[in-house]
């Protein structure tokens, strides 16, 4: 596995400080526990197409191995365990690597988490590797999608999010999300995000191929939703060669 020194001390520091909180649904993650049931469920719906699982089948994952990268408290992380997978969480922040641990066994899950960089993988791969809302916190973006790259198995899948650098991400997620607190403030660097273009870029450049990019955007009547507008937040869908 190619290495590089990709997490931000600064950054881990302070996602480090919201262990605790992270699985309080009204508390500083709540914004996470309002977008991970729809990007579990674009995750659900890539894997069925690129596997061809049945649709109603319970654990289409079962099976088959799935890293989430940046993983937080485990938010991602055990409900792919549900759906079947042997899953490892991997973050920077070694206070999120307990809390996710401790959640995750008075669950009943069996979840390898580690605390780190990627190249604590040592090698291995995985049929699905997922990295949400991370890429625009680390230090070494292209070293990051390299690492990831080495981490995806032959036919695996690679689902990543992340924000747009647009006047509506900065208005929406910086001054708006943060300003009133629904997001604890210094979460994010607008010059840090990347538009599709550069990402897919950055992927190319790592042996990848992208698949599918869709648009994650918020409606005041049905909250966070998928479909074709990328101006706040996408999903990059992404396999090998």
């Amino acid at each position: 596995m190619t290495k590089a020194i990709t997490i931000d001390p600064a950054e881990a520091a302070h996602f480090g400080t919201l262990a605790a909180d992270w699985w309080n649904p009204k508390g500083s993650s709540a914004m996470l526990h309002r977008l991970n049931p729809v990007r579990l469920r674009h995750i659900r719906q890539a894997a069925d197409a690129h596997w061809g699982c049945e649709p109603n089948d319970y654990q289409p994952l079962r099976g088959r191995s799935a890293l989430d990268v940046g993983c937080g408290a485990g938010l991602l992380a055990e409900p792919l365990a549900r759906l079947g997978a042997k899953v490892t969480g991997v973050d920077a922040a070694p206070e999120n690597v307990g809390a996710a641990a401790a959640h995750a066994q008075a669950a009943g899950l069996d979840v390898r988490y580690l605390a780190g960089e990627l190249d604590l993988l040592a090698g291995e791969r995985f049929d699905l590797v997922c990295s949400m809302e991370v890429i625009e916190h680390v230090a070494d973006p292209a070293g990051f999608v390299r690492g990831l790259a080495d981490a995806l198995a032959e036919d695996g899948l690679l689902v990543l999010s992340t924000p747009n650098r647009t006047a509506l991400s900065r208005v929406a997620m910086v001054s708006v999300a943060e300003g009133f607190g629904m997001i604890p403030r210094g979460t994010h660097d607008w010059d840090k995000f990347l538009t599709p273009e550069e990402l897919t870029a950055l992927l190319g450049l790592a042996g990848l191929r992208v698949t599918d990019i869709r648009g994650l955007s918020f409606s005041p009547a049905r909250g966070f939703v998928l479909g074709d507008d990328l101006s706040l937040d996408y999903l990059v869908t992404a396999v090998r060669g």
